[in-house]
């Protein structure tokens, strides 16, 4: 399976943005997906994440009551809905999918997106 993100850009603190994650190559029936994002200088952290199977969500503190993370089951894609952007948001934000027992841990995805930048200004 093939990643590939979109959706990324510029906005200004307080907008909104929507990325997609589309798979191709396979479909992700019993795979979880992930959201992670890193920012310059930082690791890569974790930001959401869904079990395509059952739908459950998972999220990253700080952006619990901002971020939704759906999914599409006839387009085979994730979608990671973005509200009220902060500048601490910018990074570039990747997907990933695999069997995750921990969900919320880059190591147990093995399949990434190359990413998209999300840059939020002041």
């Amino acid at each position: 399976v093939q990643l590939v993100e979109s959706g990324g850009g510029l906005v200004q603190a307080g907008g909104s943005l929507r990325l997609s994650c589309a798979a191709s190559g396979r479909t992700f029936s019993t795979y979880g997906i992930g959201w992670f994002r890193q920012a310059p200088g930082k690791e890569r952290e974790f930001v959401a994440a869904i079990r395509w199977s059952v739908g459950t969500t998972y999220y990253e503190d700080s952006v619990k009551g901002r971020f939704i993370i759906s999914r599409d089951n006839a387009k085979n894609t994730v979608y990671l809905q973005m509200t009220s952007l902060k500048p601490e948001d910018t990074a570039v934000y990747y997907c990933a999918t695999g069997t995750p027992l921990d969900m919320s841990r880059a190591n147990d995805y093995t399949i990434w997106g190359r990413g998209t930048q999300v840059t939020v200004s002041s």
